[in-house]
């Protein structure tokens, strides 16, 4: 499903203009992006799941093409565990 069949569902669901829906999903996602600005933080959705900000150690790589060894940054990445009534 995309963006655009989800905000139209969610303005079919709640009687509600497009515009209304987009505006309420954009922030939405804000809401999600500013509560994952901080290492080891999470946003939980109750019977929906949980995404959670995690930090990566720095660690050692391999260059496929050429079999060299390289070092790959440490950095935070985001993941999501579902919750009960997803799965």
């Amino acid at each position: 499903m995309t963006k655009a069949k989800l905000v139209e569902k969610m303005a079919n669901d709640a009687g509600i203009s497009k515009v209304a829906a987009k505006a309420a999903f954009d922030s939405f996602l804000d809401g999600v992006k500013k509560g994952l600005k901080k290492r080891n933080s999470r946003v939980t959705l109750v019977g929906f799941g949980t995404f959670k900000n995690v930090y990566r150690k720095t660690r050692m790589g391999r260059n496929p093409q050429t079999g060299e060894k390289i070092k790959i940054k440490g950095r935070n990445v985001v993941t999501f565990k579902a919750g009960k009534n997803l799965k």
